[in-house]
């Protein structure tokens, strides 16, 4: 099948794609809030319409919480499956946004023109590279390039509670000899990166509680338990200050040192650590510091602090002692580290840290991942590179990935599946934050690498 075809057609229609990317950034599916359900349904049934359109056999499949869109479309050659995810985080706080973050635009900025909104890098923008791809090497050739699974999800940025059960209960549609993932970024702009290893995540919260009511501060200040005060010693517990690494015993239990040789390529992709740290408004590394931020990135566990609040926090003065302080706390893993091991021993630190009269309450809702590492001896991953490197006219690489992206294991673990992960996302996409953008050059050059990628799995 002639390739330049399709690429010339993916140029040409560009604008019309754009548009096509607006429409779903539109929808306002923010998974996680209650107030959106109706929001996620709408832009899984747009999906599912747009691939029928392709020629998939599709539909949003309802599950307890948001629906995942399945689609089945495409003969002969490979039988790869494509994963994306359709709901977008919050858009708190929304003052800090300079538009509406559900009314897209293109916009000018010194590297270029960006596509702003939510979700226009985490994941939508990401997901309709690939569904552009296969709209363009339709509209070429007639057929899709060959058997295709489209699995979109919409609980992604809400712990995915129904992935793991809708995988099981459809196993066998679900199933396929790769597994593709557009939700990564390029190790630094214009070089085009396959991942090879993520970190695994694990979440918790606790409140403390010290007076069973707010009290008066003129009345109980001095004898009485601020929750606030023992919440912020607690927490600075957490990490030496003068190594910058974690202190709670048995933390590092299962990290493992990265390869010299896998080091030198790491330090040889095009990396830029100021540049990395500049475009946050960072001036050095703040993890442990006998690492460079690119190791601390991808290949050091972390313990976070997401969260902390309690007490008055209206306009003015209130002089109360509160009764309760809350925390949220997610941890990075890496190696063989174990969720479950780990999450008794920060509750451990913690809870012998406790002072008198003060009472600790831990959420019940557990989650937690291990790290997961790509299988890159597979011959698709040396065709995908060879297709990105002719794509970006650099060579492409194998990476780390400092984020959490637990599907990539339960296809592993779930469905039997190797995974591989190709995505255009940069580092200052600002995803998850205020002002999130994507580079209309990543979308441009997503969609024509995915072009690519397929007709090297396909030669």
């Amino acid at each position: 099948m002639t390739l330049d075809a399709v690429l010339t057609r993916i140029d040409e229609t560009l604008p019309e794609a754009i548009d096509r990317l607006f429409g779903l950034l539109r929808i306002r599916s923010i998974s996680t809030d209650p107030a959106y359900k109706a929001d996620c349904a709408r832009a899984a049934e747009w999906l599912a319409d747009e691939l029928k359109w392709l020629g998939f056999d599709a539909s949003a499949r309802p599950t307890p919480g948001h629906p995942m869109v399945v689609g089945h479309g495409g003969e002969g050659g490979p039988h790869l499956l494509f994963y994306g995810h359709y709901d977008v985080q919050p858009v708190d706080p929304l003052n800090l946004w300079h538009r509406d973050p559900f009314d897209p635009a293109i916009e000018e900025t010194p590297n270029g023109k960006v596509i702003r909104g939510r979700g226009s890098s985490d994941d939508k923008g990401q997901l309709m590279t690939f569904i552009e791809a296969c709209r363009a090497w339709k509209a070429v050739h007639g057929r899709l390039p060959c058997k295709l699974t489209i699995f979109l999800e919409g609980e992604e940025e809400s712990g995915s509670p129904s992935l793991i059960p809708f995988m099981k209960e459809h196993a066998g549609e679900l199933t396929a000899d790769l597994a593709l993932i557009c939700d990564t970024s390029m190790v630094s702009r214009g070089v085009p990166s396959i991942s090879s290893q993520l970190r695994g995540m694990l979440k918790d919260e606790f409140t403390l509680r010290g007076p069973r009511i707010d009290l008066h501060s003129g009345h109980y200040g001095g004898p009485g338990l601020n929750p606030l005060r023992e919440m912020a010693r607690i927490v600075a517990s957490f990490h030496d200050p003068a190594t910058g690494r974690v202190a709670v015993d048995g933390f590092y239990d299962g990290v493992h040192e990265v390869p010299a040789e896998l080091l030198k390529q790491w330090e040889n992709s095009g990396f830029d650590e100021k540049d990395y740290l500049n475009s946050v408004g960072y001036t050095v590394a703040h993890g442990e510091k006998a690492y460079s931020a690119l190791v601390q990135q991808w290949a050091r566990p972390t313990l976070e602090i997401n969260g902390m609040w309690g007490g008055y926090q209206g306009a003015g003065s209130k002089t109360v002692i509160p009764s309760e302080a809350h925390c949220k706390i997610t941890c990075r893993l890496v190696g063989d580290m174990n969720p479950d091991d780990l999450r008794a021993k920060v509750r451990a630190h913690v809870n012998a840290r406790l002072g008198p009269d003060t009472h600790i309450t831990w959420d019940q809702d557990l989650e937690g991942s291990p790290a997961a590492v790509m299988n890159i001896s597979r011959p698709e991953f040396e065709a995908a590179r060879a297709a990105l490197s002719d794509e970006w006219n650099r060579a492409a690489v194998f990476v780390g990935m400092g984020g959490s992206i637990p599907i990539a294991g339960f296809f592993r673990s779930v469905l039997g599946m190797d995974a591989m992960l190709v995505g255009f996302a940069n580092e200052d996409d600002a995803i998850h934050s205020p002002n999130e953008k994507y580079d209309v050059k990543s979308f441009h050059k997503g969609i024509r690498s995915w072009a690519r990628i397929l007709a090297r799995l396909n030669a």
